[in-house]
């Protein structure tokens, strides 16, 4: 019988080592998987190259891996904003390296990966510093630097509702970065609100496939959520709002 589920976060995160490349899912706080992370400080990996779409915000989530010193490294589009006083921190102290990569570039390098690509042209970044060093060719009168594919030993990543199979579905925008890193790591460990039975989702709704998934583990919903459903909003610290203030 295939289960894909596990117990809890500690079990979630298992075999996790020093040095290991991780992407984590999430454009901010949308669908970040906060309990994998902090699962991840306490098992204690360090020396951790990160792949996400930011360098993390606040103290919580990504931001409390980056202070707990586990991070060696950064992949990332957005690493300064309001909020990024952790990774500014770092980053100045030379603590941390930074791989700048634009948003899309970093979206197809690691669509890529997935897709078996080795390797392919992009006019993003052509004539800036983000150029130097890469291959260069013209293709129809217009100039394109070589880019290439990016892998994970993990994915850490967030859904909506799973089965024991690994069946994902997501809500709105946290779906972001996750179908893509599912298909890039060499293991992938989900979050979910829910695990339903089999049969339970709709097959026409499955964004990842359980093919690319090897863990799952439930965290219980949400208070912005009932019954996988959304019920409330959330401002722009995490804090829920009540449904009568939407």
């Amino acid at each position: 019988m295939i289960d894909k589920t596990v117990p809890d976060v500690a079990a979630a995160v298992e075999g996790i080592s020093d040095g290991a490349t991780v992407m984590i899912g999430g454009f901010g706080r949308a669908g970040q998987p906060v309990e994998l992370i902090d699962a991840l400080i306490a098992h204690g990996a360090t020396d951790l190259t990160i792949v996400n779409n930011n360098a993390g915000n606040g103290d919580t989530g990504l931001a409390a891996l980056l202070a707990a010193g586990r991070v060696r490294k950064i992949v990332c589009s957005f690493p300064r904003q309001s909020d990024s006083w952790v990774f500014d921190g770092l980053y100045r102290d030379g603590k941390i390296e930074l791989e700048l990569v634009p948003q899309g570039n970093l979206a197809e390098r690691i669509r890529a990966a997935g897709a078996g690509i080795g390797a392919f042209f992009s006019p993003t970044g052509v004539g800036t510093q983000l150029a130097e060093g890469k291959e260069a060719r013209e293709i129809d009168g217009r100039q394109y630097v070589l880019e290439y594919p990016i892998k994970a030993d993990f994915a850490l990543i967030s859904a909506l509702k799973a089965d024991r199979w690994g069946n994902l579905v997501y809500r709105e925008t946290a779906r972001n970065f996750g179908p893509i890193m599912a298909t890039a790591a060499a293991t992938t460990i989900v979050q979910v609100d829910q695990v339903v039975p089999l049969g339970a989702i709709d097959p026409e709704t499955v964004v990842t496939p359980g093919l690319f998934v090897d863990r799952v583990v439930a965290v219980g919903e949400r208070p912005w959520l009932r019954d996988g459903e959304f019920v409330g909003g959330v401002d722009l610290e995490g804090r829920v709002l009540q449904e009568e203030t939407r």
